[in-house]
C-alpha cells in the first residue's frame, strides 16, 4: 500500500485538546471485523465483550517530564529541550531535539531552572533537530534525576497548543504506569480507571503487562509513497515470564487476546517464535506495520482515533482491513469522534 491511501480530511476541531472528565467515559467506537458492522458504545462498556480467561494486554511504561526550557550562554536565547532517550548514566549524556535547532551548535552551553544549578553542553549534531547533551550537575545520579523531574513538564503532544495544566501530570498518564521511561503516552491506556480495571480482574480477564517505551518515532512523519522504504525508530521493550506463559496459555485455549495500543500490538509482534507463540524479549524493536500484515498473538485491540498519514493508522488498518477502518473513521468524523492523544477510543474485535 501507498501513503496517499492513508490521507483524509480530519476537522481541526476532533483534535481532543482535553481528556474526557472521567477516564472509562470517552466514547467507544467497537468495530467487528467478522460481521462488518460499527457500534457506538462508552469504553466502560468494553467489559462486556470480554470472557473470563480472555487476556488483556497492557504497556506499563512510564512517561517523565521530558520537555525542559532552558537558556542559551551569552545570548539568553530560551531554548526548548526534549529529552529522548539517556545514552549513558554515569556521564549524564543524553539524545535530545531542540528548538531552534539553528542557533544550538556543538561547545554551546544551557542553563536550565531559576538558579541555572543545572547547565548541559551540546557534544554533537545528530540530526537537523537532534543534539547529543552531556548535563553537568554536582549532586548524585539520584538527585540529578530529581533534578530533571523537577524541572521538566508533561510532554504533551505538540497538536495541543494550550498550556501543560497541573491535571496533565496525572492524565497523560495510564493509572498502572511503573516503568519510566516513554516521552508519549500509549494513549490507548488513559482510558482505564481503577473500577473498571477491578471489574475485569472480578470477571476473571487476565490483565498482563508489557513495556515499551514510546518514543518519538512513533509520530515521526512517513514522508516516503512506498511504505516499505520507511524506517521507524527504535523503542526499548520488555516481555517478562509471566507475560508469556499466560498469553501463550490464551493461544493455546483460543481466548481473545486483546492488544490495549498500538504499542503493545509491536512489542508482542517483535518477538514471536516459528510456532506463533510469545517469547520473552528485552531490548530495541523498529517494527513496522503496515498491509497487508498476519498478526500472530492479539486478535483484539483497543486504540485511540489517529491522524492521517501515521504509523498508528496503518498498524490499526493492517489489523482491522483498509477498507473497513476507511468506513470506520467516515463515521468517526461524521459523529464527531475526538482524535489523537487525548481524544475517544476503537475496540476492534
Amino acid at each position: 500500500m501507498k501513503l496517499s491511501q492513508f490521507s483524509f480530511e480530519l476537522p481541526k476541531h476532533l483534535l481532543a485538546e482535553y481528556p474526557s472528565e472521567h477516564r472509562d467515559e470517552a466514547r467507544l467506537m467497537v468495530v467487528n471485523r467478522e460481521k462488518q458492522t460499527i457500534e457506538h458504545k462508552l469504553f466502560k462498556d468494553l467489559i462486556d465483550y470480554f470472557e473470563p480467561e480472555d487476556v488483556m494486554v497492557l504497556n506499563n511504561t512510564k512517561v517523565f517530564p521530558a520537555r525542559l526550557f532552558g537558556n542559551k550562554e551569552k545570548t539568553g536565547a530560551r531554548i526548548e529541550v526534549f529529552l529522548l532517550r539517556e545514552l549513558n548514566p554515569e556521564t549524564r549524556l543524553w539524545d535530545v531535539l531542540v528548538d531552534p535547532a539553528r542557533k544550538i551548535r556543538i561547545g554551546n552551553k544551557l542553563y536550565f531552572g531559576e538558579d541555572e544549578s543545572l547547565v548541559a553542553e551540546v557534544i554533537d549534531n545528530t540530526t537537523s533537530r537532534g543534539r547529543t547533551l552531556r548535563f553537568l550537575y554536582d549532586g548524585s545520579y539520584e538527585e540529578f534525576r530529581e533534578k530533571l523531574n523537577e524541572l521538566g513538564e508533561t510532554p504533551l503532544p505538540k497538536y495541543i497548543k494550550r498550556e501543560v495544566e497541573t491535571d496533565d501530570a496525572d492524565r497523560y498518564q495510564t493509572i498502572y504506569a511503573k516503568q519510566e521511561g516513554a516521552v508519549a503516552a500509549p494513549t490507548a491506556g488513559l482510558h482505564f480507571s481503577k473500577h473498571l480495571l477491578k471489574r475485569l480482574e472480578i470477571k476473571g480477564v487476565h490483565l498482563p503487562e508489557v513495556t515499551l517505551h514510546v518514543g518519538l518515532g512513533t509520530f515521526t512523519p512517513v514522508e516516503v509513497e512506498d511504505l516499505s522504504k520507511h524506517k521507524m525508530d527504535s523503542e526499548e521493550a520488555e516481555i517478562e515470564p509471566d507475560a508469556v506463559k499466560t498469553i501463550n496459555n490464551a493461544i493455546k485455549e483460543r481466548r481473545r487476546i486483546c492488544a490495549v495500543g498500538t504499542t503493545v500490538m509491536r512489542a508482542l509482534e517483535s518477538s514471536v517464535s516459528s510456532d506463533y507463540k510469545l517469547n520473552e524479549f528485552k531490548g530495541w524493536t523498529n517494527k513496522f506495520i503496515f498491509p497487508p500484515y498476519d498478526f500472530s498473538i492479539a486478535n483484539c485491540m483497543i486504540t485511540n482515533f489517529h491522524t492521517p498519514k501515521s504509523t498508528l493508522l496503518m498498524m490499526v488498518s493492517a489489523f482491522a482491513g483498509h477498507d473497513l477502518m476507511k468506513k470506520a473513521y467516515e463515521e468517526a468524523i461524521k459523529a464527531e469522534y475526538k482524535f489523537y492523544s487525548y481524544g475517544d477510543a476503537m475496540l476492534i474485535i
